[in-house]
């Protein structure tokens, strides 16, 4: 059951995760956290991977955040959860990962965005992080990639003023890199990989390093 919630479809030296429970519009549950945990750590084993795309399942929503009732449940130390390590564990891993977000990225949602080295948006998707309305802090890794990426004014307004961003708004930011229409966005985000998917895996680590530099 655990992995239903969490779709997986290979394709040589790509995977597709999807996020698979378009009922709850994607929204994460600890279950699914921790499938994604074990994902990462098969893709960093696995020699033969290249590349990584996530998105949600649905063709509504990427991800609508955390599953609050498990959240507001927990008695864990966030700083030490399976929450906050998700999007360590996709950025550190050796290979290409993009963020193929087709429709709205809110909370955990815009977590898992922020691991991922790329991030293809279409035009109706848009970005929040509720931290404050729901009683939530964000980990250090989520707060310190949207600083590198948009600046710590635009964090600010996204943390403390609550605010929703629009794709296009978000692309001006520099928090989504690309906007594809829904028709596009598979096959775009295929296209992105195609390089990688070729590369030998050690060069592909080397540059990804570079290119992720602000990666303790």
């Amino acid at each position: 059951m655990t992995a239903e919630l969490v779709a997986l479809d290979r394709a040589g030296p790509m995977l597709r995760v999807t996020l698979n429970r378009p009922q709850k519009a994607n929204a994460l549950n600890l279950a699914m956290v921790q499938r994604l945990l074990e994902i990462c750590a098969a893709c960093g084993r696995d020699r033969d991977l290249r590349a990584l795309v996530i998105t949600g399942a649905g063709g509504r929503v990427f991800c609508a955040g955390a599953d609050l009732s498990e959240i507001t449940s927990s008695r864990a130390d966030s700083a030490n959860s399976a929450w906050q390590r998700v999007p360590t564990a996709l950025a550190t891993l050796d290979i290409l990962t993009i963020a193929a977000v087709n429709g709205p990225c809110i909370g955990g949602g815009l977590t898992l965005a922020l691991g991922c080295d790329i991030r293809i948006s279409v035009p109706e998707a848009h970005f929040a992080y509720p931290v404050l309305r729901n009683k939530l802090i964000p980990g250090k890794v989520v707060c310190d990639r949207l600083r590198a990426l948009i600046g710590p004014g635009r964090t600010s307004l996204l943390l403390l003023g609550g605010a929703k961003v629009l794709a296009p708004e978000a692309k001006d930011w520099g928090l989504v890199d690309s906007i594809m229409s829904h028709g596009r966005l598979a096959q775009g985000c295929e296209e992105i990989c195609t390089t990688a998917c070729a590369a030998e895996r050690e060069h592909l680590a080397a540059i990804k390093r570079l290119c992720r530099g602000d990666l303790p």
